[in-house]
């Protein structure tokens, strides 16, 4: 779990008390307790603190979906957080559907960008050249607009 933030909990019994827990607020409740620098990964049994382990996060449809983090839970003896899936608004869709458009207008406007020397006037733009600047500039008509994926793009001849 390198690399990861190892989360607490302040409970008593099954109830939490506070959640998430930092070392601050552990040495603030018990200000005459030397503690540590960080938190053990066993926690501090003693003064009701243990660890939060993170369930993986289940797979959703990122469009109309999204997943919303669960209240930790005692699970036997450890504790843990799950995670629920719940649509989006219409709003949301919106937003995400429009950052997608965004994105996808950026590609197409570098991959025109990267062509643009064809369109000089001491160039000549041979009919491949101009059929794949034309289908960049008409990928907003695509089936799949605006979630497209790299294949979707038209492919570069010469």
């Amino acid at each position: 779990m390198k690399g990861l933030k190892m989360l607490y909990l302040k409970c008593s019994g099954s109830e939490v008390l506070e959640f998430p827990l930092s070392m601050a607020a552990l040495k603030s409740a018990h200000p005459s307790t030397s503690f540590p620098k960080r938190i053990p990964d066993a926690g501090f049994p003693e003064f009701g603190v243990y660890p939060v382990s993170e369930e993986d996060a289940p797979s959703y449809e990122q469009r109309t979906q999204k997943i919303e983090r669960e209240a930790p839970s005692l699970s036997g003896s450890a504790w843990l957080i799950g995670w629920s899936v719940v649509n989006k608004t219409q709003d949301e869709i919106e937003q995400y559907d429009q950052r997608a458009a965004s994105k996808n207008r950026f590609k197409r406007n570098e991959l025109l960008a990267a062509t643009d020397y064809f369109a000089l006037t001491d160039v000549t733009m041979d009919a491949a050249m101009t059929n794949y600047r034309q289908q960049l500039r008409d990928i907003t008509n695509h089936a799949n607009w605006p979630h497209l994926s790299d294949d979707d793009f038209p492919t570069k001849l010469g």
